[in-house]
């Protein structure tokens, strides 16, 4: 991890907690009916209503700042994975439904149809490519 990649996700955790911080001071809209008996805003951080227009334009400039930092992640993410490939990281490659049925064919073919048992196997190898469990009978 180089030193550029470290400050961005250094940046991304404060922005984080930044925007975390800064979304729990807002008020709420329900919040003005009980401003409107008394309910103390004027104790509120920015005054009145000063801080309203602010703390939104704050939210929404970390919230891009955010995206940012996260795209940007991603992209290094991305250059390391297509690194990794290259040196000769071994990765997970996956196969269509055809290639799996036909390596399953495969197997079905070389497990031995001669034995008694081989019609339930078969049963059983067809209901974990359908995705179910058959309950284990003693």
């Amino acid at each position: 991890m180089n030193w550029v990649e470290s400050a961005i996700l250094l940046a991304h955790v404060l922005i984080a907690l930044a925007l975390v911080v800064l979304i729990l001071l807002q008020r709420g809209k329900g919040a003005d009916a009980g401003a409107a008996f008394g309910g103390g805003s004027s104790q509120t951080v920015f005054g009145s209503a000063g801080g309203v227009g602010f703390m939104v334009k704050l939210t929404a400039v970390l919230a891009a700042l955010f995206f940012v930092t996260s795209f940007s992640l991603a992209m290094y993410a991305k250059q390391r994975a297509e690194v990794g490939a290259q040196s000769g990281v071994p990765m997970v490659e996956e196969q269509s439904e055809a290639q799996e049925q036909a390596s399953g064919d495969a197997a079905q073919d070389a497990g031995g149809k001669d034995s008694e048992d081989g019609d339930e196997q078969s049963s059983e190898s067809d209901a974990k490519k359908d995705g179910e469990e058959l309950p284990e009978i003693e």
